[in-house]
């Protein structure tokens, strides 16, 4: 209550004032999680390109050796 000059009545002219405070509980997040494995794939893939000859990923040349002949003995 205002009271401008201490007579006991209210000087605004309005009754009590009622304040409403508003909390919004659903932020519709749930993305961070994602994100987070998002993240986490292209670390292991970079880490895996970069190691790949230390993980027997990196021949440049695949040499397959196969024999001219091969002899059978047959007892």
């Amino acid at each position: 209550m205002a009271d401008l000059n201490n007579d006991g009545v209210n000087d605004t002219g309005r009754g009590p004032v009622e304040h409403t405070t508003i909390v919004e509980t659903d932020r519709g997040g749930g993305g961070g999680g994602v994100l987070a494995a998002v993240i986490l794939v292209i670390a292991l893939l970079l880490l895996a390109y970069m190691f790949r000859d230390s993980l027997g990923f990196g021949n440049k040349t695949t040499e397959v050796k196969v024999p001219d002949s091969i002899n059978v003995n047959v007892n």
